[in-house]
């Protein structure tokens, strides 16, 4: 996976790159494409503790991300790089996404937030269904394909 910027502006960060130094404004959101998995849009953050790729965070209206688990609330992206704590980098938020998932994640599976911090799951867990992601592949070492169209989790019961 390679996402190349289609803005008309010079992108300072390449999508997969971490920096220790903020080179765009949080909250960025600009697009970009992969030979392979298409479009994508993709927003600027500062990092958390313990983010790899496929990391999956939860992230407020001031930007700060955490690593989503059961119970959250706010926005979801898919980290696009190893972006730990104070260090910025990109996070999917539409279109094609490989993220953390545990055992058993199925093609065309609903997405849930599980107790595992940074990882989702397919298994229906009340309140903690993840708006406008569906898995779109089975799990391959331990990552699998999803289809974000700006997801959030709002810890209510969507059954």
């Amino acid at each position: 996976m390679a996402f190349t910027s289609m803005e008309s502006w010079v992108n300072p960060q390449p999508i997969d790159e971490t920096s220790t130094t903020q080179k765009l404004p949080t909250g960025t959101i600009i697009k970009a494409k992969d030979d392979s998995l298409g479009v994508g849009e993709f927003i600027y953050l500062k990092g958390v503790a313990s983010t790899v790729v496929g990391s999956v965070v939860a992230f407020d209206e001031a930007d700060v991300t955490a690593l989503a688990a059961a119970n959250a609330k706010g926005r979801i992206g898919v980290a696009m790089s190893a972006n730990v704590a104070s260090s910025f980098g990109w996070y999917q938020i539409s279109g094609k996404a490989h993220a953390k998932v545990l055992s058993g994640f199925a093609d065309n599976g609903s997405v849930y937030l599980t107790s595992t911090a940074g990882s989702i799951d397919d298994a229906d867990v009340a309140g903690d269904s993840v708006i406008g992601a569906v898995g779109r592949s089975a799990i391959s070492g331990g990552l699998a394909y999803l289809e974000l169209n700006r997801p959030f989790v709002d810890d209510i019961a969507h059954d």
